[in-house]
């Protein structure tokens, strides 16, 4: 009989199945965002912040961020646990990495539902 010991995290399946899922939201955002693009009749300022101004195109991008930003947590974590062998840099790298993603996040988030971006310029 073969005495098997399991070690790891067991990552392994959600991970790849993560950065799939991810991978095909971030594509779909990309391909559908060009098409919108290439459709519009001018490529101005007003055009854009039209394009912006609609809920769909924002809940589209935060979608679009979210991914991106847990994608990148996947790959980088990841990384991190083959290569980093000692656990207390690791640890630390991790802390950095999530401060920074969610950082990113919440300024995106600011960015695309703040109040300046629906008052527009100011005068």
């Amino acid at each position: 009989m073969v005495n098997r010991q399991v070690i790891g995290a067991h990552y392994g399946l959600r991970d790849w199945l993560a950065q799939r899922v991810t991978a095909v939201v971030m594509g779909v955002y990309t391909l559908l965002l060009v098409a919108v693009l290439a459709s519009l009749p001018g490529f101005d300022y007003w055009y854009w912040r039209s394009l912006w101004e609609l809920p769909v195109v924002r809940f589209a991008t935060v979608l679009f961020l979210v991914c991106v930003y847990y994608h990148a947590w996947v790959g980088v974590r990841n990384i991190f646990m083959d290569y980093v062998k000692d656990a207390g840099l690791r640890l630390t790298l991790y802390v950095i990495v999530i401060a920074a993603l969610l950082c990113y996040a919440f300024w995106s988030i600011q960015i695309l539902w703040g109040l300046d971006a629906v008052a527009g310029p100011k005068l």
